[in-house]
């Protein structure tokens, strides 16, 4: 065991990105090793439970369904917003699994996506520059040189959130609160509009369907809750490595912080210290994949990260840009199609839609999104690959970050309720106008 634990910490000797500067090391090597006696979050059994599921996806029997926050905030951890992105994640797949007849594995970006990645380690704003928020796990939004100085006693709250998160996240999904025949309470609260209409109208076809097989005498106790997965980027090592422990049964190593992991586009260095780390833990991981990526690159990755080809080990997370997708995607299926390796690909369509309005809010275009998924399956089409997944920056309320949709947001709309730190999120309505889309498309397969 201490071989293997040696062999974990590999990763220390590597080029790392994107980790803070904390001003006492001392201080956070202490807040790691009070981490590393807490309690895991998840455990080994569900981790490969999920991994079995995933390799369902990636074979063309199911698909994954990934929503959440850009990126959590302590104070945004509150039983209705959760609530709300819990309803809506379950409503989106209900639309999905209906128009697919396909099992949907359903997984939230909560309970751990709190470090963010930046393109600078400095923000300046005027003539005083400060570092650059790296979310709530390390430091505070706020544009003061106290609140933007890293905490290591931010990473022992962010731990005690995820914790009362993900409780939360069980309670609502094996409490009765995600029973199949509540589908029409499911849109309660939420402002009436096309989307909401379509999927009323869907849950009146789920409802006569599910009355007229209890009059046939079928058991429904397997629709009063649903299996809802956690995952986010493993991105903070000073939190991820104290979080990973040796299972006592099979005596191999497991992230214990969420279900899934994945690696970002700007930390799948495959010299660096995330692939390496990565590369030793049992968990189902993810790798987030640019326009740029090479085909040699994607081939590289599977070697290092999926050496053995276990089915639902990898997936590959494509973020190109709806003016991308088509041209960029392609080789990177083919030549992995054609080596033999059969990861699972799912479509990320928010990150290479970034745009600045010229009032200053970070956006993206609704129609852009939806072009990109479209690219997204039609080169699958083209390759002859499952289009196995859909990872999405959403929230379950009437936010008003991203532009278009049936709600027809502009931008003089953006400011009436924008509330992300990070990135602009999918509303309540566009997610479900999003899968009724992704529905469409699953159905061409």
């Amino acid at each position: 065991m201490l071989q293997q634990l040696d062999s974990l910490d590999h990763w220390r000797n590597l080029p790392i990105k994107q980790q803070p500067v904390w001003p006492d090391p001392d201080a956070v090597a202490a807040v790691s090793a009070e981490i590393a006696t807490l309690p895991p979050l998840v455990f080994a059994g569900e981790v490969d439970n999920l991994r079995e599921k995933l390799g369902n996806a990636a074979s063309g029997r199911a698909f994954l369904l990934q929503g959440g926050d850009c990126a959590e905030t302590f104070a945004g951890a509150t039983a209705e917003q959760i609530r709300n992105r819990i309803k809506t994640v379950l409503q989106m797949a209900v639309v999905l699994t209906y128009g697919a007849s396909m099992p949907i594995v359903k997984m939230g970006r909560m309970a751990g996506q709190f470090a963010k990645p930046r393109s600078s380690d400095s923000e300046t704003r005027g003539d005083v520059t400060l570092p650059a928020y790296r979310g709530d796990i390390v430091n505070g939004y706020d544009f003061t040189e106290g609140s933007r100085q890293a905490d290591p006693q931010r990473l022992l709250k962010g731990y005690h959130t995820a914790a009362s998160t993900i409780n939360l996240v069980r309670a609502f999904t094996q409490g009765g609160f995600a029973d199949l025949r509540e589908v029409h309470s499911w849109n309660k609260g939420f402002a009436q509009n096309p989307a909401n209409q379509k999927y009323e109208r869907l849950a009146t076809e789920i409802d006569r369907a599910i009355k007229f097989m209890e009059a046939a005498g079928a058991d429904f106790d397997e629709l009063k809750r649903v299996e809802f997965y956690t995952g986010h980027e493993g991105l903070l090592m000073d939190y991820e490595r104290p979080m990973t422990r040796i299972d006592s049964r099979t005596s191999l190593p497991y992230n214990t912080s969420a279900h899934f992991l994945w690696i970002g586009e700007r930390t799948r260095d495959l010299d660096g210290a995330h692939v390496d780390y990565f590369s030793k833990i049992r968990n189902p991981i993810g790798v987030k994949l640019g326009p740029s990526t090479s085909p040699d690159t994607a081939l590289e990755l599977i070697d290092k990260l999926d050496p053995d080809r276990v089915p639902g080990r990898l997936t590959f997370i494509t973020r190109m840009g709806a003016g991308r997708i088509r041209d960029a995607l392609p080789p990177l299926l083919e030549a992995v199609r054609d080596s033999g390796a059969t990861p699972l690909w799912v479509t990320d369509p928010m990150h290479g839609n970034g745009m600045t309005t010229p009032t200053g809010y970070k956006t993206r275009r609704f129609d852009d999104v939806v072009d990109e998924v479209r690219g997204f399956f039609e080169a699958h089409r083209a390759a002859g690959t499952f289009p196995g997944g859909i990872h999405i920056e959403l929230t379950g309320d009437d936010v008003t970050e991203c532009l278009g949709g049936s709600e027809e947001i502009d931008e003089a709309a953006l400011a009436t309720r924008y509330e992300s730190l990070c990135d602009p999120r999918l509303n309540h309505m566009q997610s479900l106008e999003l899968a009724f889309l992704v529905a469409e498309e699953l159905e061409k397969r």
